[in-house]
């Protein structure tokens, strides 16, 4: 399971499932809560959502544990489809104008609620007018060539593959008009943890005077980090960069690095698109006033 918004989903799901399997023993549900919220460090999401179904099953009677969990599981789910659908519309008419979109990673229905949420911005505009989306191939696991062009020729969205690092070159000679991201967690000061190679483009971008969107719903947002520096950064197997395809691409023990995130400082983001409006620029005071929305965008209780 990947995506920030999708492991969150899934990962309310998943403890729905073991609340059902336990017969709402609560020693049970809080081993599958601790379990879940462990497997995953970097995205949000996922602690997130298990905090809200155990919250919601150990309030309900023993017997109806298990229901509630599964409700307040489907309420997330419903709610991260709405977030995209929202997500979509604002950051379209943010990017009113832009024709040729790079993104990076994966962000659409593969990843997240909806159609997505970075991704869901380009399908938004492509409906509005003609644009060409450039989908960074995303090394090393290469979501961007296996999932995002996928999702883009199912969509018939005329796009073009491109390595990870001919983006700054392609921004610098004017062939990129925006680009727009998605993330996995959003510190309160506005730095974001995305998919390694996110803060080139973010800098690549400042460079070329080009606007660098991030794209998620407020559920990526973490207040309880003041910022970036706090995020967790998952580091993975070498395997992963000693090979592409099955295929060994270098000496079969040769020592790798393998961050699978990076964190961009808020000074670098143009805008933070969510379903609850837009930060821009995002700082400390734009995303709490956001988090004080309600979802549809009006002022919070």
């Amino acid at each position: 399971m990947r995506g920030a918004p999708n492991i969150g989903i899934a990962a309310a799901y998943g403890l729905a499932m073991a609340i059902a399997i336990s017969d709402g023993d609560e020693s049970a549900i809080t081993d599958a809560a601790d379990l879940l919220r462990g497997s995953r460090p970097t995205a949000v999401n996922l602690a997130w959502a298990v905090d809200r179904v155990q919250t919601a099953a150990l309030a309900a009677p023993h017997a109806k544990r298990a229901p509630a969990a599964r409700a307040e599981a489907e309420r997330i789910h419903a709610s991260e489809d709405a977030a995209s659908a929202a997500i979509a519309l604002q950051g379209a008419d943010l990017l009113a104008g832009a024709t040729r979109i790079l993104t990076h990673c994966n962000t659409g229905a593969l990843a997240c609620g909806g159609t997505g949420s970075a991704l869901a911005v380009a399908v938004e505009l492509a409906q509005r007018t003609e644009i060409t989306v450039l989908a960074c191939e995303t090394r090393p696991l290469l979501q961007g060539a296996r999932l995002t062009i996928w999702e883009l020729r199912r969509a018939g969205i005329p796009h073009e593959l491109l390595v990870d690092a001919a983006a700054a070159g392609l921004m610098r000679r004017g062939e990129v008009d925006a680009v727009i991201v998605g993330c996995d967690r959003v510190a309160a000061n506005g730095d974001v943890a995305n998919k390694v190679g996110t803060y080139a483009h973010a800098l690549a971008a400042r460079a070329a005077g080009i606007p660098f969107v991030v794209a998620g719903p407020t559920s990526t947002i973490d207040a309880s980090i003041a910022s970036g520096d706090e995020i967790v950064i998952e580091e993975r197997a070498a395997e992963e960069v000693r090979h592409a395809g099955g295929v060994l691409l270098t000496e079969a023990d040769t020592p790798c690095r393998n961050p699978a995130f990076d964190v961009t400082p808020a000074q670098l983001v143009t805008a933070l698109v969510t379903e609850r409006g837009i930060a821009s620029p995002p700082t400390r005071e734009s995303i709490a006033a956001l988090l004080a929305r309600s979802p549809s965008g009006d002022a919070g209780p």
